[in-house]
């Protein structure tokens, strides 16, 4: 199995734990622009990489894309969380995941014309994409016009800062790429505070941070880095034209996502628990199979 698989695989399943807090943390109205401020600091986790690089400025004409893509990045994040404070979590997250692989295909083919998947990894492509909708699929999915553009721009969003990533990657070596685009995402998280409002948002006593969830927040963040660090080394690995492959892999996240929470409503339902029936084993497994089966062709 090529290691880009392996990455994002273990990648998915740190979201997939990632996006338990998430469903707990923003079980209420979100903070947008809090969320923004403390999801950009954990860009400062990529200091612990400076003794495994030769560390140095990028080029002029690169810092301008590490700028962009930071910009982009957080732009995403806070449009996200946006969409969260006006409509349910997990069904922004499945509009989103299921239009970023398109998105991600159209910007890959727009930037590099020369690079083209193949038939076999089209078919994969599309399996990938079905089950990843499919699994992720709600009862009573309803959408409306405001859903639709704000969960669309954000999946848009995504997908650029994807691109910008790899095309980063393509100049600059794994390591040193990711610390200078987190570090610059720090810095214009940081340019946040500068805003009275906004500080009293991140700081206040209603905010959302209290002695309840911190222990949560602080297993979902690390959880959410490390899922971040792993995306973005599969993404350095990846060749070009299967770049959207690599992002409608998400399926596998909710692959996990389902079998944790599974076991928590069977063995600790006190903890957390989700409603199983028949028709929702039926459309998991279905798409499983589906998945498993694009898998199957990128692994063979």
């Amino acid at each position: 199995m090529s290691m880009w698989l392996i990455a994002i695989i273990l990648a998915y399943l740190f979201f997939s734990l990632s996006s338990l807090g998430d469903k707990l943390i923003l079980s209420g109205k979100p903070k947008p622009k809090a969320y923004t401020f403390y999801v950009g600091l954990i860009g400062l986790s990529v200091f612990l990489f400076i003794p495994f690089m030769e560390l140095r400025l990028p080029s002029k004409g690169l810092l301008i894309w590490i700028i962009a893509e930071a910009i982009i990045y957080l732009l995403a994040l806070y449009t996200m969380f946006s969409a969260v404070k006006k409509f349910e979590i997990s069904k922004v997250a499945v509009t989103i995941g299921a239009v970023q692989p398109i998105f991600i295909f159209i910007l890959t083919w727009f930037v590099w014309k020369d690079q083209r998947m193949s038939a076999i990894h089209i078919l994969a492509f599309i399996l990938l994409l079905i089950g990843s909708i499919i699994i992720s699929l709600e009862k009573n999915y309803q959408s409306t016009k405001g859903y639709l553009k704000i969960t669309l721009f954000t999946a848009f969003l995504f997908s650029v800062d994807y691109v910008l990533m790899k095309f980063i990657f393509l100049t600059e070596p794994f390591l040193l790429g990711l610390f200078w685009m987190r570090i610059i995402a720090v810095l214009f998280a940081l340019v946040l505070l500068l805003s009275k409002n906004t500080r009293h948002e991140i700081f206040s006593k209603q905010s959302f941070l209290n002695k309840k969830i911190i222990s949560l927040m602080a297993f979902t963040y690390t959880a959410g880095g490390a899922a971040n660090i792993l995306q973005a080394f599969a993404i350095s690995l990846t060749p070009v034209a299967l770049l959207p492959i690599l992002n409608s892999l998400r399926g596998m996240q909710y692959i996990f996502l389902f079998l944790i929470t599974l076991f928590f409503s069977i063995f600790f339902p006190k903890i957390l628990k989700e409603e199983i029936s028949k028709r929702i084993i039926f459309q998991k497994i279905t798409a499983i199979i589906l998945i498993a089966g694009g898998l199957a062709i990128l692994v063979y």
